[in-house]
């Protein structure tokens, strides 16, 4: 199974979608939250290219937000890259 690792911080309600998202479909993964750590977000944002939270990397490739993740799901996409 993929490594799935999600950024976030707190209050975020994509965040808690994501984690909800994630856990409905039994698909674990790591969390580094990032809650009153400013200079961290920006580090991973520009590591990534990614500027909102969540930051979502599966196997580090970089997925995006919340809905993206879900647009994954919705296209069939997201399972073949869980299963790499």
């Amino acid at each position: 199974m993929a490594k799935v690792l999600i950024y976030k911080k707190d209050p975020c309600p994509y965040c808690d979608r994501a984690i909800n998202f994630l856990e409905g479909r039994g698909i674990a993964y790591d969390i580094v939250d990032l809650t009153g750590q400013p200079e961290e977000i920006e580090r991973i944002k520009n590591e990534t290219g990614w500027r909102t939270v969540p930051i979502i990397l599966i196997n580090g490739e970089l997925v995006g937000g919340y809905t993206d993740l879900k647009a994954l799901d919705e296209e069939g996409k997201l399972m073949p890259m869980l299963e790499k």
